[in-house]
């Protein structure tokens, strides 16, 4: 337990120190403030520069708040998965370049607790940068649109809370397995791609890891298919442990091609 806390101590350091800690909360909390505010003064902003002749009308759809977490959530599913790939796909890889890996190798620790550390801490980060934009955006919301109850909204940041989770611990066993580049780039298949063939053709079926941000949404009016929603959730759980075991198995075996 006490390397363990090393471990996590020396990850937390790291992610200070790369600013990782602090810039990502930021980019999340823009988000998260920019789409209920943007929303709410597009149609002036378009009614002022669309060039409109005289007399003609804007219709222009009437939000709600529940929208708006919605379309929050969209942009998080694209450019959130984007920084957390880019910022965390050289997690292990990286270190076994630079040999920075040797430091820790030769040291009693177990690679369960190497990788659990770095899992524990970037989820923190995560599942921290994505509350606090959903956070910064509810006050908007409340502000400029209708109050959305809190049930609603606790109930879908647990439930996305899972698809993140997954996200984290899909690049860092990329991570542990591949070079950095194959990382990000089998991440962006996993969790981008696949996430937009679930989206077109996902109509085939209601149990996968890409439905858990669908069902999601579904909290602020009901799930009809509440079977489908707790197997993706089963799912996805069961896939987060298993990417973690073969993770911390693939951290093992490729500590041999650690640069010395």
């Amino acid at each position: 337990m006490n390397s363990f806390s090393v471990l996590l101590r020396k990850e937390l350091r790291e992610n200070v120190r790369n600013f990782k800690l602090y810039w990502i909360p930021i980019v999340f909390v823009i988000f998260g403030i920019l789409e209920p505010v943007t929303n709410h003064f597009l149609p002036e902003i378009m009614k002022s520069v669309g060039n409109l002749p005289d007399g003609a009308q804007f219709n222009w759809p009437q939000f709600q708040g529940e929208d708006i977490f919605v379309s929050l959530m969209s942009q998080y599913q694209t450019i959130g998965i984007l920084v957390i790939i880019l910022a965390f796909m050289g997690t292990i890889s990286s270190e076994r370049k630079n040999g920075t890996a040797t430091l820790l190798y030769v040291r009693p620790m177990s690679f369960g607790s190497y990788f659990l550390s770095k899992w524990i801490v970037i989820n923190g980060i995560i599942l921290g940068s994505v509350w606090l934009g959903f956070f910064a955006a509810w006050y908007y919301i409340q502000i400029l649109f209708n109050p959305v109850a809190a049930g609603d909204v606790f109930a879908f940041l647990a439930t996305y809370s899972v698809w993140i989770i997954f996200a984290v611990t899909v690049v860092l066993f990329f991570s542990a397995w591949l070079s950095t580049g194959a990382a990000a780039g089998l991440s962006i298949v996993v969790l981008l791609i696949l996430q937009i063939i679930d989206s077109v053709i996902g109509a085939f079926w209601t149990v996968s890891p890409w439905k858990v941000s669908t069902y999601a949404t579904m909290m602020f009016s009901s799930i009809s298919n509440q079977s489908g929603f707790w197997m993706s959730i089963g799912v996805t759980v069961v896939l987060i442990g298993a990417l973690m075991f073969l993770g911390i198995n693939s951290a093992k075996r490729n500590a041999a091609k650690t640069t010395v």
